[in-house]
């Protein structure tokens, strides 16, 4: 807020020919308490468009502030000035602000900050920081929130899932049992009557549980890195790799395989529509070589590619990988990989979105 002041105060504050003559009416300004004079820098600033961060503060802070604008009434101008000519006069004498809060500390520090120690900080800044339970709850992964769908009442599931994103809502409920996600929708219904003060509270119900769970070291689950890690490996490891694993671990196996995005799996995770945008982002001969490959094992993954590209540069990538001798296996491997790399790149970018292949 001060640093807001401080920016506009040229903008404000009365010049010196008004508090002049407001001197020389010798009218008593009003006297106010803290809480009053800071009620009335807010309010001069609000009507000057100046953004004061009020939400950041509590909820008690709020009302408090909410409820002391309401019974200022109306501030004459000797009171005004007296309030601003204090508040502007701290300002001045202000060499250097520090951030408020560990939470705002971090967020200072954060580039100059090795990834363990802003780990921890940050965790430990939001298990201190209750004034927005909702905020903190939303910056959660969906993977983090996904078991209070199964652990917590249909109550307190609606709430959690009213407050969410769209996206983040609708994510969450894709991998909730039918019988589940029915029961939740339903829930919903009773939220209408629902009263601000019970939603805070459900929101300190679900960071307490979120806080007592343990912070995985990883972003992504283990399935998803052994996925990945399978994605870069040769075709015939990758699937002795998985043939042992499945011996070994059926579950874990099976979420695996949903992880693993390889080049005959195109057809059943890219929309029709992307392959140009994927198609673009290879050279020709990496395509040529790619197409030629994979006629040996992920013929569907080739029709799919041409028939889904302008009937011209079909024709010509497919008279080139029939002219094209065999590639050798790890350079076709090589190729197809970048296909796959080109897709990927353009689902980080936001440019495309993978279908979620099926069970």
């Amino acid at each position: 807020m001060q640093d807001a002041f401080a920016a506009e105060k040229s903008s404000i504050v009365l010049d010196g020919d008004v508090t002049q003559d407001l001197r020389m009416l010798d009218v008593t300004p009003r006297r106010l308490s803290k809480k009053q004079k800071a009620a009335v820098i807010v309010r001069l600033l609000l009507g000057h468009g100046v953004s004061l961060g009020v939400s950041k503060l509590s909820p008690d802070d709020q009302h408090a502030l909410a409820h002391t604008i309401a019974a200022l009434g109306n501030i004459d101008k000797p009171t005004l000035a007296e309030v601003v000519h204090e508040f502007t006069h701290k300002i001045d004498n202000l060499a250097l602000s520090f951030p408020q809060d560990l939470t705002e500390t971090v967020e200072l520090l954060e580039p100059y900050l090795a990834p363990g120690a802003l780990g921890k900080l940050r965790a430990t800044a939001e298990q201190n920081d209750t004034s927005d339970p909702w905020g903190r709850i939303a910056r959660q992964s969906v993977d983090r929130l996904r078991p209070l769908l199964s652990s917590e009442s249909a109550e307190v599931c609606s709430v959690l899932l009213s407050k969410l994103s769209v996206a983040n809502a609708a994510e969450l409920l894709a991998g909730v049992p039918p019988e589940r996600s029915d029961v939740l929708a339903h829930s919903m219904a009773l939220t209408e009557a629902i009263t601000p003060e019970l939603v805070d509270r459900i929101g300190l119900h679900v960071l307490s549980i979120l806080d007592a769970a343990p912070i995985n070291a990883f972003d992504k689950a283990a399935a998803e890195r052994v996925g990945a890690i399978l994605n870069a490996t040769p075709q015939q490891a990758r699937d002795r790799m998985l043939e042992n694993l499945q011996t070994r671990d059926e579950p874990f196996a099976a979420e695996v395989r949903k992880s693993i995005f390889a080049f005959p799996h195109i057809p059943a995770r890219l929309e029709p529509a992307d392959v140009p945008l994927v198609m673009r982002k290879v050279d020709n001969d990496t395509a040529v070589t790619a197409l030629a490959a994979g006629k040996e094992g992920a013929e569907l993954s080739v029709e799919f590619l041409l028939e889904n590209m302008s009937k011209r540069l079909a024709e010509q990538l497919r008279d080139d990988a029939d002219a094209r001798s065999a590639p050798k296996p790890d350079e076709g491997e090589a190729a197809m990989a970048a296909v796959i790399a080109a897709i990927r790149t353009l689902e980080a970018e936001g440019e495309i979105t993978l279908l979620i292949p099926e069970e």
